[in-house]
C-alpha cells in the first residue's frame, strides 16, 4: 500500500478563488451525507453496516426516534438503561464508513461500536459466534488517504476489553449455548469478490481471525479525531471451513447480531460512553 500522492504544484489556484477546506465544512450544521444535525444524537453510536439492521438495535431501546435516512446511512435513537443510544448504518466498505464517523463526530458522537457481520478465517469458528476485534490489518484504500502506510488501525483498549467481558457474560448466562466468543486481529478488505483462495490462505497463515470491510477506517478516523472505537461482529461464514449462513434459512446469524448489539449496549452503559 503506497503513501498518499503529494499534490501537484504545477497549477496554482486562480486569483480570488476560494478552495474548500473539508475539515471545516459542515461543522455545526446538518450533515450532508447522514442527514443529522447537532443535538439530534447522543455521544455513543452503534454502527451496523446494513440500514435494515438499525431497527435491530432499536428493539433494545425505549423512546425510539427515527432521525434520518439518507443514502446508505439510516439513524435511529432511543434510551437504554438511562443512556441515549444512537444507531447509524455505515453502508459497505471503508469510504462510507469514514464519512459516517466523520459526520457523526461533527454532531456530537465521541464513541463508536461497530456491530456487523464478518467472515472467519480460522478453523472452528462457527456462524453465529461473536468476534471481538483487537486491531485491523489495513487492506483498504481509504485509510491510505489519511495516514502513513505503517499507521496502526487499533480500537480503544477499554472498549475492546469490555466488549469481550460482556460477550462472555452473555455466554455464561445461557446454559447449553452452542456459540462461542473469540478475540483477535481482523483484516479490512475493500473488494469482497477479490478475496482469492491465495489471499484467504495468507490471512489464515498470519493468524488473522476474521475479515470484514469497515473497521480499519473507523479505527483510523477515530484515532485521528481523538475519539474512541471498538468492534464486535457476528460470524456469517467461515472461509476456511466452508461454513456459511448465506445459504441457509435459519436464525443463527440474526441471533449473533442480537447478541453483539446487547454486548455493545451493555459496554456503552458500563463505560458511560
Amino acid at each position: 500500500m503506497s503513501a498518499p500522492a503529494s499534490p501537484s504544484p504545477a497549477t496554482p489556484a486562480p486569483a480570488g478563488s476560494s478552495i474548500v477546506d473539508k475539515s471545516a465544512a459542515g461543522v455545526g450544521a446538518r450533515q450532508y451525507h447522514i442527514g443529522i444535525a447537532p443535538g439530534e444524537v447522543g455521544t455513543v453510536a452503534l454502527l451496523p453496516g446494513d440500514p435494515f439492521r438499525v431497527p435491530f438495535v432499536a428493539e433494545f431501546l425505549t423512546d425510539v426516534k427515527d432521525i434520518a435516512h439518507n443514502r446508505e446511512h439510516r439513524t435511529m435513537t432511543g434510551m437504554y438503561r438511562g443512556r441515549l443510544i444512537t444507531a447509524t448504518s455505515t453502508g459497505m466498505g471503508c469510504p462510507s464508513t469514514a464519512i459516517a464517523v466523520e459526520e457523526l463526530a461533527r454532531v456530537g458522537v465521541t464513541s463508536f461500536i461497530r456491530v456487523g457481520s464478518t467472515a472467519a478465517l480460522q478453523p472452528g469458528i462457527r456462524p453465529g459466534d461473536l468476534l471481538v476485534s483487537e486491531g485491523s490489518l489495513r487492506n483498504d484504500g481509504t485509510t491510505a488517504a489519511y495516514v502513513h502506510p505503517g499507521y496502526p488501525a487499533v480500537p480503544d483498549p477499554t472498549i475492546t476489553l469490555e466488549l469481550a467481558a460482556r460477550s462472555r457474560a452473555l455466554l455464561a448466562a445461557e446454559p447449553g449455548a452452542d456459540w462461542a466468543v473469540h478475540s483477535g486481529l481482523n483484516a479490512s478488505d475493500d473488494a469482497f469478490y477479490a478475496e482469492t483462495p491465495e489471499w484467504i490462505g495468507q490471512l489464515n497463515a498470519m493468524g488473522i481471525l476474521n475479515v470484514e470491510m469497515e473497521s480499519s477506517a473507523m479505527y483510523v478516523v477515530a484515532r485521528l479525531r481523538g475519539l474512541r472505537a471498538g468492534m464486535i461482529c457476528a460470524c456469517s461464514s467461515n472461509l476456511v471451513d466452508g461454513a456459511s449462513l448465506y445459504d441457509e434459512a435459519n436464525s443463527r446469524l440474526k441471533d449473533g447480531w442480537m447478541r453483539s448489539i446487547e454486548a455493545a449496549l451493555e459496554t456503552a452503559v458500563a463505560l458511560e460512553l
